[in-house]
Formats: C-alpha cells, sequence, structure tokens
C-alpha cells in the first residue's frame, strides 16, 4: 500500500519551494521577499527539501521561450553597467569560464554570471539535512572527479589552482570500509512484478564456476521460472563464444556495435526474455538508458555476461577516459559532489562569499548568498534569472544580454559573453546562430536523471540484510539506492556504524525502453514524463520500493526516514555519441558538436553539451577553449 511520510518539512523553509503555482517565474527567494519575511536569515539553498534540481521557478521562462515562443521586450534603458565578460550559466563550466577570464585578462575584470536556478553549481548540487542534531551532508547532481591524471594540463591547473588537490582523497576516502564488514549489492524482485518482496544477493554480474554451490543456490532462490534460473546459470558460467561463427574480427565488431546487448542475450545467447529485462536496466545509472538501446560492443567493454569470449580483443572507448579500466581508483569525491569543487570556485571568485582557505573546511563552510551579487564586487553571481536574449549590439563592440527575474526584463552589456548553458536553449537565445550551426546543435539533446538524497536515523536495516546497495530490475522509479561513498574529511565524517544517521543515495533515469526507440527519442519521452511527476508521487513510489526492499531488515520509513530531497535534472547529463545509434566515427572529437559550438562574434560557447562529454573535465576543457576564443580574437 502506498504510504506519505507524516513529515513537517514541505510547507515552509525547507520544502516551500513546493508550494510554487504552476507556471509562475518566481523562486523560493522571491516568494519569501513577497511576504515580508527576513531573506537573510532564510535564504539557504543546500538546506532545502522536497523537489529540488530543476525546482519551479526555474524553467518557467525558459520553457515559454522554446515551447511557446514568448518574446521577452529588451528594457528601453539598460538596468545594469558594462561588463568586460557575461556568463550564461553559473554551472561548473559558466564558473571555470569566469576564472579563467579573470585569470588571464587580469584581476580587475568585471564578470556577471547569471544563472536560472536559485543555487550555483549547476548539477553540481549539494543538499544538506539536520537529523537528530547532525548535520548531514550529500549530492544532488554531478557526482566525482573522475580520473583526474587524465585531465588536460588546463583542467589540472584549475584544480590546483582553487586548491583541490585529488591525492589526498587517498586519505579521506576510506578504500577499507566496505572490506571491513563485507557488505553485499542486493538485487530486489519487486511484489508488483513477481508476486512477492524477495532481496537476495545480486550476481548478475559475478562470474562464477559451475562448481560454485553458494552461488548457485543463491541463483536457484531468484524467483523466477526454472528455465531461466538454468538460463542464468549457464550465461555466468559460460566460456562459450556465441559469434564463433563469424570468423572475421571487424564483422564480428560490425554486428556486435548494430546489435543491442539485450538482442545479443536474445538471439545468440538464446535467454529466456525473463533474463532479458533482468539485466537490461543495469547500465541506465552510467548512460542513461537501457541495454535496448546500447550495443553489444558496449557491453563487450563493460564486461558484461556473454561477452567475455567474443574474441575481439581490445577495443578504442568513444570517451576520453576508459570507463572501464580506469588508471585510477573512483574516490575524488567530497560528501557534496562536485558541489565542493562549485564551493572552491565561488570561493577563488568572490572570496568574501565562503568562509576558509582549504579544501577541507568548504565541506562545513556555509555560504552567504546575500554576498554573491553586491555592486561592489568584481565578479558577481546573479542567480534567480533566465536568459531570454542574447544578440551584438549594432556597434558589434558587445553584447546586449536580456534577462528576467522576478517576472520583469533586465538588460546588461558584456564585451564578451559566454554560453555556458543548456546546449539546445541557444537557438532560442541568440538569433544570430547561422542555420547550419542551429541544425548540428539540434543533433543532441540532454539525459533526464533524477538523484534522490534518502536522510535516513540510521541503516540498520541495510545492515541486517548483510547489504550497502539495491539494484532494481524494472523499476516503478529508482533502479537503485545505496549508501554513499565513505568519505570523511574538513571535519565531517562518514557514518561509522548503522545506528547513525545518514544519507542514502537513489538514482531514477526516467526511460522508454523496449519500445524501438533510439537513445534520444526515449530521453525526450522520459524528460516530458519527468516534468509531470509531482513531489508526492516521488515520495510514495520510494517509500513502497524502500519498504519493500527492506521490510526484512526491519525497515519502518515513517520512523526511520528524517528527510528527503528528490533532485530532478529533466536536462541533465550531457549527450555522449552512442555507438549503437551514432555514427560510429562521433566522439568528444567529432561530431555535430564540432559546429554547434562555433564562435558567434564575441559570443562564445561553453557547458560539457559543447564537449560532448558529461565528465567534470569536459565542463572545465570547454570553458578554457570560449575564454581563449574571446580573448585571442
Amino acid at each position: 500500500m502506498k504510504k506519505k511520510l507524516n513529515i513537517n518539512r514541505r510547507d515552509f523553509v525547507n520544502g516551500f519551494a513546493l508550494s510554487l503555482a504552476a507556471g509562475t517565474s518566481l523562486s523560493p527567494f522571491e516568494l519569501l521577499a513577497k511576504d515580508n519575511l527576513t531573506a537573510r536569515n532564510i535564504y539557504y539553498p543546500p538546506a532545502m527539501t522536497g523537489l529540488r534540481g530543476s525546482h519551479k521557478g526555474s524553467f518557467e521562462v525558459a520553457h515559454a521561450v522554446a515551447w511557446s515562443g514568448v518574446k521577452f521586450d529588451k528594457p528601453k534603458h539598460q538596468t545594469d553597467g558594462e561588463y568586460d565578460l557575461v556568463v550564461v550559466g553559473g554551472g561548473l563550466s559558466g564558473l571555470s569560464a569566469a576564472y579563467f577570464y579573470r585569470q588571464r585578462h587580469g584581476s580587475n575584470a568585471k564578470i556577471l554570471i547569471i544563472d536560472n536556478h536559485d543555487d550555483f553549481g549547476g548539477h553540481a548540487k549539494r543538499n544538506e539535512f539536520m537529523v537528530d542534531g547532525k548535520k548531514l551532508i550529500g549530492y544532488g547532481g554531478s557526482q566525482s572527479i573522475d580520473s583526474p591524471a587524465t585531465y588536460s594540463v588546463a583542467a589540472k591547473k584549475l584544480l590546483k589552482d582553487v586548491g583541490v588537490f585529488t591525492d589526498r582523497f587517498y586519505d579521506y576516502y576510506d578504500q577499507d570500509y566496505f572490506k571491513k564488514s563485507n557488505p553485499k549489492q542486493g538485487i530486489y524482485f519487486s511484489s508488483h512484478l513477481y508476486g512477492k518482496d524477495i532481496v537476495l544477493e545480486n550476481l548478475l554480474r559475478v562470474n562464477i564456476s559451475k562448481d560454485d554451490n553458494s552461488a548457485i543456490e543463491i541463483l536457484n532462490s531468484y524467483p523466477i521460472a526454472e528455465e531461466s534460473k538454468k538460463a542464468l546459470i549457464n550465461l555466468l558460467t559460460s566460456k562459450k563464444n556465441y559469434l564463433s561463427d563469424i570468423s572475421s574480427r571487424t564483422k564480428r565488431i560490425e554486428l556486435m556495435r548494430r546489435t543491442s546487448y539485450s538482442d545479443f542475450l536474445r538471439k545468440y545467447v538464446q535467454v529466456p526474455e525473463e533474463i532479458v529485462k533482468l539485466y537490461r536496466d543495469t547500465h541506465r545509472g552510467l548512460w542513461g538508458v537501457g541495454w535496448d538501446a546500447l550495443s553489444t560492443l558496449e557491453a563487450y567493454k563493460a564486461n558484461q555476461p556473454g561477452t567475455t569470449y567474443l574474441n575481439i580483443g581490445a577495443t578504442e572507448s568513444n570517451n576520453a577516459h576508459n570507463l572501464y579500466e580506469r588508471g585510477e581508483p573512483y574516490i575524488f569525491h567530497f560528501p557534496d559532489g562536485n558541489a565542493g569543487l562549485a564551493r572552491a570556485l565561488v570561493r577563488q571568485l568572490i572570496p568574501d562569499s565562503i568562509p576558509g582557505s582549504t579544501m577541507e573546511d568548504l565541506v562545513k563552510a556555509k555560504v552567504d548568498y546575500d554576498g554573491l551579487d553586491l555592486s561592489s564586487l568584481k565578479v558577481r553571481i546573479r542567480l534567480n534569472s533566465t536568459v531570454v536574449n542574447v544578440e551584438h549590439d549594432t556597434n558589434q563592440k558587445s553584447v546586449n544580454v536580456t534577462y528576467v527575474n522576478n517576472g520583469e526584463s533586465h538588460w546588461v552589456k558584456g564585451k564578451h559573453v559566454i554560453m555556458a548553458c543548456y546546449n539546445n536553449m541557444l537557438p532560442h537565445l541568440c538569433p544570430e546562430l547561422p542555420l547550419d550551426q542551429r541544425k548540428a546543435l539540434d543533433y543532441a539533446t540532454k539525459i533526464p536523471l533524477v538523484y534522490i538524497s534518502i536522510a535516513v536515523r540510521n541503516w540498520r536495516a541495510l545492515s541486517n540484510l548483510g547489504l550497502r546497495g539495491i539494484y532494481i530490475p524494472q523499476p516503478k522509479l529508482m533502479h537503485s539506492f545505496g549508501l554513499d561513498f565513505p568519505v570523511s574529511m574538513g571535519g565531517y565524517n562518514f557514518t561509522q556504524n548503522p545506528d547513525q544517521p545518514t544519507v542514502l543515495h537513489g538514482t531514477h533515469v526516467p526511460t522508454d525502453p523496449d519500445t524501438g526507440l533510439d537513445h534520444r527519442q526515449q530521453a525526450i519521452n522520459g524528460r516530458r514524463r519527468l516534468y509531470e511527476i509531482s513531489f508526492d508521487e516521488f515520495e510514495r513510489d520510494i517509500i513502497e520500493q524502500m519498504e519493500g526492499s527492506l521490510k526484512g531488515g526491519g525497515f519502518d520509513a515513517e520512523r526511520d526516514i528524517a528527510a528527503l530531497t528528490v533532485n530532478r535534472w529533466p536536462h541533465g547529463y550531457a549527450w555522449e555519441y552512442n555507438d549503437y545509434s551514432d555514427p560510429a566515427e562521433y566522439n568528444p572529437y567529432n561530431g555535430p558538436h564540432i559546429k554547434g559550438r562555433e564562435k558567434i562574434g564575441r559570443i562564445s560557447i561553453a557547458n560539457s553539451d559543447a564537449s560532448a562529454y558529461a565528465y567534470v573535465d569536459g565542463a572545465i576543457d570547454a570553458a578554457d577553449r570560449a575564454v581563449n576564443e574571446q580573448l585571442n580574437d
């Protein structure tokens, strides 16, 4: 039975974004101001719970422009001064662009960063909770600094310059944390699909031998048909080359590229459909789509069952990093994810806004949001403001930028502008964009994503089940949830025992699987549905999944869940080329995004979209290129 929690967190400070009327452009901050509340004592976005990410008030103006063709007139008179640089978008790429520009142009450069959200950082979002007297910190978007040794010279230098030294995470990330009690990864067979809620150890990715009686016993406990059990055990124990009839390595690779892994399991391994569906969603969190729209070649790179012995040798990755053979561990993670890096950048740009001087003291520091947009500053960050038009002045020596704040249009000028926002918005914002560039930008789309932060008073239920996380096949909402990264730094300590409060992290990626749709169309359909889901629906489904999977460990949602933040990102991951549906030659160095990011006079384009790479260094490298374009002109 679906339940709602009796938690008083949505009516006022912690969740008042939910009270916004549909279609309004007002931010929570502006609503508070309208109610004559003291914003200085209340306005602290990281502590807001409820529906966050692309929250109400952040997207309505942009949708009016892009969906309905609404035009916002430029004011008759300029409402602010002229800046050396105006940056549209306050995410990691926009903040990096501001930093690079000031560093290379000079410390006296006047810079304005404009963002439509009520917080800076873009997808690098920080979530905070106070539970039973303990502050909990989590991440609501961009997760970690992945493989920093592979970063470009510019990206490595930026990390160092803003005081982020990745080698310190070897001390802060407890790599032995999960070895001590040896918790397992679980798999949840939900009652709505299997008739009964059952949680067992997840062995879908484990290569086992035919005499591994313990593993086979677990697999035989899965609530699936006997035929499916036999097929699954055979899949995990077999050393067969399922493409041995194709002698040519080149032809095998061609077939693997044009065959989805789901179809490979159907046609070549010949497992029952029940097993195909069991595996379909295991990769959603990485690619934003299931194996029905990812190739067997991708599955081979990821060492998926049935692909190990296909005998094609090493293959090149479409990505700048090899996602499956990292040279470094995946440990470079602030407690608030890459919000820590966003804060490091903001402290360099506006030193008085964040106290402290080290990457460690960033963790517990509190941002002075009232100090981000002062007239005395050389660099200013203007939140709750949606840009609606960017166009060169008649003299071509500056760029007019029109934005909407609190329902009113404002007009500023920049000698240079860097668009560090969502690429697909550019044709709606920049009327000077050439037709061929518009077409190139239209090729890709964003991948919708939801990161869910669940503050719990304890995680005893997971511990009692001997688990650290749970995978949910064919999910109603979350496809996985579990304990976060064991990082302790700056006086903030990760939970040390199951009776302590902590933040559980859940992931939902809306797709439209097994419909014959490619990755791009599934993302578009998923995004549409995401805007239609209310917080109450999120809450009910999250509770249902957690109670169904954890009840054997003694979980009680009413007792154990203290707060809930749903970070909704309809425009989430940047598009990365998918070798199943995109031309094989497309990668971060070749594809429509190269044309799409071309400079338009005094306007350059940054953001990870422009790199076709959904990682931190993609955002930083795009900023580096955009700034150089403007300064070298």
